[in-house]
């Protein structure tokens, strides 16, 4: 009876070693990376993107409020323009009279003048303006004349360049959120790409530089205003 040899399987032999190697190890720690990668930078994009939106209705607010305000102050102005218009006439016909020695005219005119022309009119005949050459010419050159319409149109006209710095302030954050973007739009390429690259130390680089625009990003933006 021939003798029989009994040989154990190959993979018997070697003991079993299913140990991985290095670069296998490399690679179970990619794949999770660059899917991180792409879902923090997801996040990111959406709220760069929501801000922006949300600075962008504050940019159209503010400028809305700033164009109403300005409206309000031309109206005003417009108001001042018209009764200083009133004011120099009554004042002229005052003038005319007096000097026509119409002392009753002068004194009908004088009682028509608007309370806020009596303390111009005053401190314009305090200055002795019949006998002083260094008299101004009217009431209406004087410190003391300031109309409340005129007031109100320099108020309203400030509070508007306020209204429009904020909004292009809010232009101005509006930009730099949509700027954040294109750093997320070029880390999501990365990682996306490095999906498909067989070749591992290309794969590590490009997971990298992603990495390192991601947190550039992110820290840029956590510089921003919040709306």
């Amino acid at each position: 009876m021939p003798h029989v040899h009994g040989h154990a399987p190959h993979e018997l032999s070697e003991g079993g070693n299913t140990s991985e190697g290095p670069s296998a190890r490399v690679e179970r720690i990619l794949e999770p990376g660059a899917v991180l990668l792409l879902s923090v930078t997801t996040v990111a994009t959406a709220w760069s993107g929501y801000q922006a939106a949300r600075w962008s209705g504050e940019q159209s607010q503010h400028f809305a409020k700033a164009s109403a305000t300005r409206i309000k102050a031309q109206s005003e102005a417009t108001r001042a323009g018209q009764l200083r218009i009133d004011d120099l006439l009554l004042f002229n016909e005052w003038r005319d009279a007096q000097a026509a020695g119409k002392r009753g005219l002068a004194a009908s005119y004088r009682r028509r003048f608007r309370p806020e022309f009596v303390p111009a009119f005053r401190a314009w005949l305090a200055q002795r303006p019949f006998t002083n050459r260094r008299a101004v010419p009217g009431p209406l050159y004087t410190a003391a004349y300031r109309p409340a319409a005129l007031a109100r149109a320099r108020a309203f006209d400030a509070k508007a360049d306020d209204q429009y710095e904020e909004g292009t302030q809010a232009k101005t954050n509006d930009d730099k959120y949509i700027l954040s973007t294109v750093f997320f739009a070029a880390v999501l390429f990365f990682a996306g790409i490095s999906l498909r690259l067989d070749w591992q130390p290309l794969r590590i680089g490009v997971l990298c530089l992603g990495a390192a625009m991601l947190l550039a990003g992110g820290v840029f933006v956590v510089t921003l205003p919040i709306a």
